[in-house]
C-alpha cells in the first residue's frame, strides 16, 4: 500500500515538474526553433534535417560521424581531500572541447557560446588508480554540489572506484544565463550536442585510462541515460554501462510533454519526422558494443517524464538486464535497491569491491 502511494505521488510530481522543465519558454531554439513552427513548416524543416543527417553510412560507421577523443591539456584545481576507506583527492578539471559541428548551417551559432567550448568534470580519485565510472547528469542539472548528492559518489568511492562527474554541453558551468540550449528546439543543435557529449566523455575516458585506470565505464540519468546508452553503441572501449531512468527517444519525450501541435494525425507525423531527424544520435539506431552482461538498464515504475517503456526498449535492444524501482523520475523512491543491483553487476566483473 505504501509503495503504491509513493509511486502515485512521484508520478504526480513528475507531471508537474516535467511540464515546467520542458516549457517552450525555457528551452533554447537555436537558429530555427521547430517547436514554434506550424505543422507543415515543421515537417518541411524536419525533412531537411533528416536529409542532412539520416544517412546509412553514418549509422553503419559511427566513427565517421562521432569525433574520437583528443589529447588535450587538462587543467586541474584541488577541491578537497576525499574521506572514506582510503584517503584520496577531489579535483575539478577543465580542458578545451575541440569540437566542430557537422552541420555548417549551425556552426557559427554553436561555437559562439564561449563557456561551452571548455569541458568540465569533478574527479574523486584514489591515490592508486582504480576502475573508474563517469557519471552523466540529467537535463538542466550538472552543478557539482547537486550531482554529488544525486549520485552515490561516496558509496562508489568507498567500494574502490574512481568517480567522475562530467558536465554535458550547455549545462552548469558550460552555460550562460537564459534558456537551456541542449537539447534544443532546433534538432540540429540537439544532434550536435550529442556529438560533443560523445567527444567530451571519450576524452575524459582516455585521460582516466592514461592515468592508469584499468577499466572505465559510464552511468547516466535521464538525458545522461540517453548519452550513456548512445556511447555504448559507438565506442568499443566502454567497459560497462548503466543507463538509469533513461530517455530512449527525444521524439517520445516531445510527445509526452505536449511539444507537438495540431491534430492527432499531424502530431503523429511530427513525431515520426523528429525521430528520423535525430536517428543518427539514437541509442536504438545501432547495436550495443558492450556485452549484455556488462550492461544494466534501470527504470522507475512511476516515471512520467521518461516512462518505463523507455527503459524497457533500451533493455530489449541491448539484450540486457532491466532493473526497476517504484519511485518516479524526480522523487526516486526505492532507488537504493536499483543501485545495489548495478553494484552487483560491477562486483561480478571485479570493478566494485564487496562489503
Amino acid at each position: 500500500m505504501l509503495r503504491r502511494i509513493l509511486t502515485s505521488a512521484a508520478s504526480r510530481f513528475d507531471a508537474t515538474v516535467g511540464a515546467a522543465m520542458l516549457a517552450r519558454g525555457e528551452r533554447g531554439g537555436g537558429i530555427a526553433d521547430a517547436e514554434k513552427m506550424p505543422h507543415e513548416a515543421r515537417l518541411e524543416f524536419l525533412d531537411e534535417i533528416r536529409a542532412a543527417y539520416d544517412r546509412p553510412e553514418l549509422i553503419a560507421q559511427p566513427e565517421i560521424f562521432f569525433p574520437e577523443s583528443k589529447s588535450v591539456p587538462i587543467s586541474q584545481t584541488r577541491v578537497r581531500s576525499m574521506g572514506g576507506a582510503e584517503a584520496g583527492v577531489v579535483l575539478d578539471v577543465t580542458w578545451p572541447s575541440e569540437f566542430e559541428p557537422w552541420c555548417g548551417d549551425v556552426c557559427e551559432e554553436y561555437l559562439s557560446h564561449e563557456q561551452n567550448r571548455s569541458a568540465a568534470a569533478r574527479l574523486f580519485l584514489h591515490t592508486t588508480p582504480r576502475p573508474a565510472v563517469i557519471l552523466l547528469h540529467g537535463y538542466r542539472c550538472g552543478q557539482f554540489a547537486l550531482e554529488e548528492r544525486l549520485w552515490p559518489v561516496q558509496w562508489l568511492y568507498d567500494r574502490g572506484m574512481d568517480v567522475a562527474l562530467l558536465v554535458l554541453p550547455f549545462h552548469a558551468v558550460r552555460a550562460k544565463r537564459g534558456p537551456t540550449l541542449f537539447p534544443s528546439g532546433d534538432p540540429r543543435i540537439t544532434v550536435e550536442g550529442f556529438r560533443q557529449s560523445m567527444l567530451d566523455v571519450r576524452t575524459l575516458s582516455a585521460a582516466l585510462r592514461e592515468r592508469g585506470c584499468p577499466a572505465v565505464g559510464v552511468m547516466g540519468m535521464s538525458l545522461g541515460g540517453y548519452a550513456s546508452a548512445l556511447l555504448a553503441t559507438i565506442d568499443d572501449r566502454v567497459d560497462f554501462a548503466a543507463p538509469i531512468i533513461p530517455c530512449a527517444s527525444i521524439a517520445d519525450v516531445a510527445r509526452t510533454m505536449g511539444l507537438l501541435v495540431g491534430t492527432p494525425e499531424e502530431q503523429a507525423k511530427q513525431h515520426d519526422a523528429l525521430e528520423a531527424a535525430l536517428r543518427v544520435t539514437s541509442p536504438l539506431a545501432r547495436p550495443s558494443r558492450v556485452s549484455p552482461e556488462k550492461l544494466i538498464v534501470v527504470g522507475a515504475s512511476g516515471d512520467r517524464i521518461t516512462p518505463m517503456d523507455h527503459a524497457e526498449r533500451l533493455a530489449r535492444h541491448f539484450r540486457s538486464r532491466l532493473e526497476t524501482f517504484h519511485g518516479g523520475h524526480v522523487l526516486q523512491f526505492g532507488r537504493a535497491d536499483a543501485f545495489r543491483a548495478v553494484g552487483r553487476m560491477l562486483q561480478r566483473h571485479g570493478w566494485l569491491e564487496g562489503r
